[in-house]
């Protein structure tokens, strides 16, 4: 070959080579740092840029986009004394790749130990249980801790966030003792509240029921009680509207009578004294002749059958007339005894019987 056509393609190459090396494309959200015989001279751009070559120095790029770091659980010592695993995850953004380049050796690194120092201090003034519940306030104390701190390296931390909070075993075992005797207390207050309800609804239930019954009994006895009022009105308004005489009560005494013997165990019963006197009026009833009333007064008179009736009343009422004097000697085959006079069936009717009564006595 031709020495002097491979020296030209020699130089075309590093013609080729050279122009290479002054071209350079950034691309978005990237940026490199150039230095020029060895001092910072600029910071390169996205898009298309020249430098000189073999007397510009390139970096490499420098990542402008918001990053996310996940820091390994470091120990922290809490108030009381107990040592807990916290895991961490910080967002930066680099905002100044000069600063970023030359003022940190070590950006990440940096930011990793600032963030398990701040950690420690802020962890350090809290307790346990505060620690457990006071994630917000950790993560702004440490975010206005390391912005602070990290302005000037051209960082900016957006966000810190608390991933994990891992205290010791024997305290995960305790809280979850606790935990389960919370549950079952609340379990255990809600049952009863359940009960007391249960039992305070059965009681309002109860005694609504036994106020209705109550009401409708007393409704019942009072509708009952004017019942007989009224029926015991009407008797009586009966009673006083058809004037009875003597008669018609010594005919209802001869009706009570039959209903003292029908109990089994009656060997032994009463007489009124009035009795005898009674059946001395029906006798006499049936033996005279009965005075028309306003009921009999317009009726036929008396046919045969009707004069044998009245006579088989008579003889009836004779015997039990002869009954009665029987019973009231000693010597009669049934002990009988006498008793003080009973109450008139109608109360009312007392002034009325009064002169019927003493009539009879002195006709007996």
């Amino acid at each position: 070959m031709d020495p002097l056509l491979l020296a030209g393609l020699l130089v075309i190459l590093f013609a080729v080579f050279t122009v290479l090396k002054a071209v350079r494309i950034i691309p978005q959200a990237r940026a490199r740092n150039v230095e020029r015989l060895g001092r910072y001279h600029r910071t390169l751009k996205p898009g298309l840029n020249f430098v000189i070559p073999y007397v510009d120095r390139v970096y490499p790029m420098i990542d402008l986009r918001e990053q996310v770091v996940s820091f390994r659980p470091q120990p922290v010592i809490t108030e009381d004394n107990l040592v807990v695993e916290i895991d961490t995850v910080l967002y930066f953004q680099v905002t100044d790749p000069r600063a970023a380049a030359y003022e940190i050796a070590n950006y990440i690194q940096a930011v990793e130990q600032l963030t398990v120092t701040t950690l420690r201090n802020v962890v350090g003034s809290m307790d346990l249980e505060k620690t457990l519940t006071s994630r917000d306030t950790i993560n702004s104390q440490l975010r206005g801790v390391l912005d602070e701190a990290t302005g000037k390296w051209g960082i900016r931390v957006n966000r810190v966030e608390i991933k994990a909070i891992d205290p010791p075993k024997t305290i995960k075992d305790a809280m979850e003792k606790q935990m389960r005797a919370e549950r079952d207390k609340r379990a255990a207050i809600l049952n009863a509240e359940g009960q007391r309800q249960s039992q305070i609804l059965t009681a309002e239930g109860d005694k609504q029921s036994r106020i209705l019954r109550a009401e409708g009994q007393r409704t019942a006895a009072i509708l009952e009680a004017e019942g007989q009022s009224r029926a015991i009105d009407q008797v009586f308004q009966a009673v006083h509207r058809n004037d009875p005489d003597p008669k018609l009560l010594a005919y209802q005494y001869l009706q009570v009578l039959p209903q003292l013997a029908q109990g089994s165990g009656n060997t032994f019963w009463v007489i009124p004294s009035e009795v005898t006197s009674a059946l001395q009026g029906v006798s006499k009833a049936f033996t005279e002749a009965l005075p028309k009333s306003a009921a009999t007064r317009d009726e036929l008179p008396p046919s045969a059958e009707m004069d044998e009736e009245v006579a088989k009343a008579a003889e009836a009422a004779a015997e039990a007339v002869a009954d009665a004097q029987e019973a009231e000697s000693p010597n009669g085959p049934r002990q009988l005894t006498q008793a003080a006079p009973e109450p008139a069936p109608f109360p009312g009717l007392d002034a009325e019987r009064a002169p019927a009564t003493e009539r009879n006595h002195q006709e007996h």
